[in-house]
């Protein structure tokens, strides 16, 4: 069997440390099957997408809040508590959006459960020659908290790992319905994410934060209230954002024609 070679990008914005993080992680191998078998059991549940694209956007969504959100002044723990810099931050985000769903390749049950023992002895290898002792194993630690953090109770309490936490909800755009409709078996998750046609996550005015969510029909409402509202709520950082959903069009789109049970 061969497994393509795959490549996270994301803007490092001269963070070295995170440039180093992304090139082991481009060059991992084991990593990469991880990500392959997340997409094969997400396959055998239909689920939406659960790939290494989601990775990406993931990474990407959650480099982006943290900026915005330091920008207005919001500290990271990584400078609170351990006396390091943003950039740090930007690693301990980055390395628990590469591995929150690696748990995924062995059960969807307690996944995030299972992505803390793959990524407890897969991280440190990474982060070799790019920290040293006790910085790794601070950068680590924190790190599998915000993978724990990103469940639905997982009760983060760090700005790191809340930012992973909404950053995995807010991968809920139509791409992610992909799987499910080119098999034609819908559920209220692909066809939510279906209604969904565009994020925008910008600088607020009266908040840090405001992310604005275009939809085509009342059904992504569901990805909205049911997926977002409940990561975000909780995540430490709810008073910085603020979410506005909307629908654009004036007709709703007619996403399925009849859905039989």
């Amino acid at each position: 069997m061969e497994i393509p070679e795959l490549e996270i990008r994301a803007p490092t914005r001269g963070n070295r440390r995170l440039e180093a993080l992304l090139e082991a992680a481009n060059g991992d191998r084991r990593l990469h099957a991880w990500w392959y078998m997340q997409q094969v059991n997400a396959d055998r549940r239909d689920m939406s997408d659960h790939s290494w694209v989601h990775i990406q956007i993931v990474a990407n969504i959650a480099l982006r809040l943290f900026r915005l959100l330091n920008r207005a002044g919001v500290e990271p723990a990584m400078v609170s508590d351990h006396g390091m810099k943003p950039r740090d931050a930007e690693v301990v985000i980055a390395a628990a959006c590469l591995f929150h769903d690696t748990g995924m390749s062995i059960h969807r049950t307690d996944h995030e459960q299972y992505s803390l023992f793959l990524a407890a002895d897969r991280l440190p290898q990474l982060l070799e020659g790019i920290y040293d002792e006790p910085e790794l194993t601070v950068v680590t630690s924190e790190a599998l908290h915000a993978v724990i953090g990103h469940r639905r109770r997982g009760d983060p309490v760090t700005v790191e790992s809340g930012i992973v936490r909404v950053s995995d909800a807010l991968d809920m755009a139509s791409g992610r319905s992909r799987i499910p409709f080119e098999t034609r078996r819908p559920n209220i998750h692909s066809i939510s994410a279906a209604a969904i046609d565009t994020i925008s996550i910008e600088p607020g005015d009266e908040r840090a934060v405001r992310i604005e969510i275009a939809m085509n029909n009342s059904a992504g409402l569901f990805q909205v209230d049911e997926l977002l509202a409940t990561k975000l709520r909780g995540s430490g950082i709810e008073e910085h954002i603020e979410v506005v959903a909307q629908i654009d069009a004036e007709h709703e789109k007619r996403l399925v024609p009849v859905f039989r049970i």
